[in-house]
């Protein structure tokens, strides 16, 4: 089995983040708080409740140099919490939103983070020393709907967003006196801050999880109608393409190789796709325990497969129909996955992750108990 470590944190988590040694764990528990969780002797303990947001916690990210936590909310605010002492105090952060703030990551140089929201915008946040505060700046009038995920380039410049407009876009964040010219490459070498290098119009449903390759060659994300797009040479003539699956939709993704994805969503277990030797993307496997029921035939309608899932007939027992809903039986996860977080150290190079997900659970998978994957990973 990959999953190495199951914890049972809350009834239900919104999102989480792991400290740059990986003995702390912070997450909220679907409400206005963000608990810190410790390992002392073998045993996790509440060691901290960040309390300043007044809506659910919508996103955090944990900095692995810094040792500094963003956290984003619906309530539109953000703030940068700084361990003095044994206290965490936080830093207000100037958003400037009208809408809930939905999403949110550190850069990989850890000098800006990105903030998704419902309103249509994305905030570029740096820190002033002459204020001594956080600022931002706004990407405005690009998207048509919320953003509902961004991810970093390794070159801490361009900005990968998707939306519920179902696109998903590619921006320079470019800001003098934060950025060094040095760190401009490829296509961004003359963009200007907030201009758009590139639309993919690839799905026509909700965009969610997009996320680029170690080495910033490859972008991914997934879309609310089960389908999957991968994109090579992200500029002015792309190469796409995509998968689809008869399971339901994905939530994240998470690259752990040039040729590997880690996908995890609704069906509550992880799903791997990889890449041959001639770059064609397709599903390899889940990982975790998926039984399938023995009893009754294994054949059936889609529409009849689907109308079970729709409304969780294997979790109530009942079936009108000769066809057994694809429910996960014996999975880890019991409920939606909406976050997965690698874990990773400055130097190694992993083969850990983890999920949580609407059942209140932080699971911790190793693809080391996979032989299949070695090739991939």
């Amino acid at each position: 089995m990959a999953a190495v470590a199951v914890h049972q944190f809350a009834q239900c988590i919104t999102c989480h983040a792991w400290s740059p040694d990986h003995s702390m764990v912070a997450f909220c528990p679907n409400n206005n708080e963000v608990h810190i969780y410790k390992l002392l002797e073998d045993k996790w303990e509440k060691v901290h409740v960040l309390q300043k947001h007044d809506q659910i916690v919508s996103g955090i990210d944990w900095s692995r140099r810094s040792n500094r936590i963003v956290t984003v909310s619906h309530d539109r605010n953000s703030y940068v919490w700084n361990q003095e002492g044994p206290e965490w105090v936080p830093t207000l952060v100037i958003l400037r939103l009208n809408r809930a703030a939905l999403c949110v990551q550190w850069s990989p140089n850890e000098n800006k983070f990105a903030v998704g929201s419902g309103a249509k915008t994305v905030c570029i946040c740096y820190y002033e020393q002459e204020n001594n505060w956080w600022v931002s700046k706004l990407i405005r009038k690009k998207h048509d709907s919320s953003v509902t995920s961004v991810a970093w380039h390794p070159n801490n410049i361009l900005l990968a967003t998707t939306s519920t407009d179902g696109k998903c876009r590619v921006f320079s964040t470019f800001i003098k006196g934060v950025d060094t010219r040095e760190s401009k490459t490829g296509s961004s070498s003359d963009s200007k801050f907030g201009e758009q290098i590139v639309q993919l119009d690839l799905s026509f449903s909700w965009a969610f999880g997009v996320k680029w390759s170690p080495s910033g060659n490859t972008l991914a994300y997934v879309g609310h109608n089960s389908m999957i797009y991968f994109v090579d040479d992200v500029g002015p003539s792309p190469l796409a393409q995509n998968v689809a699956f008869r399971n339901l939709p994905l939530r994240d993704v998470l690259f752990f190789s040039e040729k590997m994805v880690i996908g995890v969503g609704f069906d509550c277990t992880p799903m791997v796709f990889a890449a041959d030797e001639s770059g064609i993307w397709s599903f390899i496997r889940f990982l975790g325990e998926r039984k399938a029921s023995s009893s009754g035939p294994k054949y059936g309608s889609q529409f009849s497969e689907a109308f079970g899932k729709l409304y969780g007939q294997s979790k109530h027992g009942l079936s009108n129909d000769t066809v057994e809903p694809s429910r996960i039986r014996g999975a880890i996860h019991e409920n939606c996955i909406n976050c997965i977080v690698p874990l990773r150290k400055e130097g190694f190079r992993t083969k850990r992750f983890s999920t949580s997900g609407l059942d209140g659970k932080v699971v911790i998978w190793d693809l080391e108990n996979y032989e299949d994957l070695s090739d991939y990973v």
